[in-house]
């Protein structure tokens, strides 16, 4: 029975013709019904409801303050569930020109979301991740909200079987043209490959701009992605 799971595994992904070791040892039935090679492994991709194929939705100003009884709302609405969030405010400018008079101050704050994948409780097995090194294709979708130059950033590391070390990492962090107003999603990704030997967790995080002025301004972001390919490149 084992090896009628293994056939299905090798017929499904063409894996022994791609060169993927396929050891007796692994619990191919398991593999089978994760289907590792055919989803996201992110859980809850779009926290916000929205997806890049269509446009971001329009900023909305109000210039209304909150109510006298009621605290300022300072955090994004979305379901952040399978996410781990947190927030880090960042201090005033404080670079204005003397003599300009400054109603109102922006503070800027990060938003943090990230999530650390297990890829042996994904289906993936130590012979695939040691010797395969298969790729692991990174993929997200930011706003281009052009509440700041920079209101993105992207931290994704493949660690180790302790989940401490870091044997390989990729950080993005893009600039806004702030003078050029298009406000569509901005496509961010990354194919790691030949990484070497002991990868066993993912962690991916990735950081968003808001803005409070009397009312909230934020940044949206959708469809991350974590996907495994059952091919592997020449890259380096």
């Amino acid at each position: 029975m084992a090896a009628e799971w293994r056939q299905k595994c090798d017929s499904e992904w063409s894996l022994g013709a791609q060169g993927v070791p396929m050891p007796d040892s692994v619990d191919w039935k398991s593999v089978y019904e994760k289907k590792p090679f055919e989803r996201n492994l992110l859980q809850n991709p779009s926290p916000y409801g929205v997806n890049h194929t269509i446009p971001p939705p329009e900023l909305h100003v109000t210039g209304e303050r909150p109510p006298a009884n009621q605290p300022p709302k300072l955090e994004p609405d979305g379901n952040f569930s399978g996410w781990h969030s947190s927030t880090e405010v960042l201090p005033y400018d404080t670079g204005i020109p003397p003599g300009v008079v400054v109603c109102h101050m922006p503070q800027y704050r990060w938003f943090s979301l990230e999530q650390r994948v297990d890829l042996k409780v994904e289906g993936l097995w130590d012979q695939l991740l040691d010797e395969f090194q298969p790729e692991i294709v990174i993929e997200d979708w930011y706003e281009e909200s052009q509440l700041h130059k920079s209101v993105y950033l992207l931290d994704v590391k493949l660690l180790g079987a302790d989940g401490m070390t870091v044997i390989k990492k990729h950080t993005c962090s893009p600039e806004e043209n702030l003078e050029c107003y298009s406000h569509t999603w901005k496509k961010v990704s990354h194919v790691f490959s030949n990484y070497g030997p002991g990868v066993r967790f993912i962690h991916f995080l990735h950081r968003l701009k808001n803005k409070f002025m009397i009312e909230l301004f934020n940044t949206k972001v959708t469809d991350s992605s974590i996907t495994i390919k059952a091919s592997k490149s020449s890259m380096i």
